[in-house]
């Protein structure tokens, strides 16, 4: 009886702690799939427009291709940020980092639009375009992160695990990277949450996501369009944003 009241209560936790992700992803989820259910308030704030909700595309369609073009562009700079931070703090790499640094920095010293811009010659307008800019636009957080939390750990740690013969591997693995993991997911939640509001520029270009109806709106002179394309882009930055904090939270009390 006691194990069954320990394990509701832990089912109990999780739901808590997972309550507020979820309350916005229901709400994204529900927004998304029944728009055509707010065409009275729309038609309210267009009464002269003919047509007042996105009728090119299904906004659930919208949005999966939206979280599609944002992970596979986070997931990049992850590995890319992650790989380079731990490369240039490593003593074969040091003479590196001055270089890591300023080229993650000058990755959003481009606007979007640029990158987009000097992207659709070589790679064609769709998606990939907003992939490229969106992966140089997410590293500054994700390198300045990494480097902060390897680089900020206490030199008596490294010497506690070097006396417990830890190799040089060993050492990343099991002790740099966890205790870093809270700095460095801080740095994704920030590049992600960038993603997120960025990916809509996507539209301009041909990639069809949350953005179609924002471009839409403004090129037609629609405001119902762009509140549509603006409240779910919204509602997922608050989704996702929620989630990595709770992320974050579980890892702090992990290390506690």
């Amino acid at each position: 009886m006691k194990s069954e009241s320990l394990q509701g209560r832990h089912r109990a936790t999780r739901l808590e702690i997972w309550r507020v992700p979820l309350i916005w992803l229901a709400c994204l989820v529900l927004l998304a799939a029944g728009m055509a259910w707010l065409e009275p308030l729309f038609r309210w704030l267009q009464p002269d427009t003919r047509q007042v909700i996105y009728p090119h595309a299904d906004f659930l369609v919208l949005l999966g291709r939206h979280l599609l073009v944002v992970a596979a562009a986070s997931l990049l700079a992850v590995l890319l940020g992650v790989a380079a931070a731990i490369l240039v703090t490593r003593p074969a790499g040091r003479d590196f980092l001055p270089l890591v640094a300023q080229f993650a920095s000058m990755g959003q010293t481009f606007p979007p639009v640029a990158v987009l811009a000097l992207a659709v010659p070589v790679l064609g307008f769709g998606t990939w375009p907003i992939i490229v800019a969106l992966l140089l636009y997410g590293l500054l957080p994700i390198v300045r992160n990494t480097l902060a939390g390897l680089e900020g750990l206490d030199p008596a740690v490294h010497e506690a695990a070097r006396g417990m013969g830890m190799g040089p591997g060993q050492i990343l693995r099991q002790v740099e990277l966890p205790l870093a993991a809270p700095v460095i997911l801080a740095g994704i939640r920030t590049s992600v949450t960038i993603s997120i509001a960025t990916a809509a520029l996507g539209a301009t270009v041909g990639a069809s996501n949350l953005g179609a109806p924002i471009i839409s709106g403004i090129v037609n002179g629609n405001t119902a369009y762009v509140l549509q394309g603006a409240a779910l882009i919204g509602l997922l930055a608050l989704t996702v944003d929620s989630a990595f904090e709770r992320c974050q939270r579980l890892l702090d009390a992990r290390r506690a």
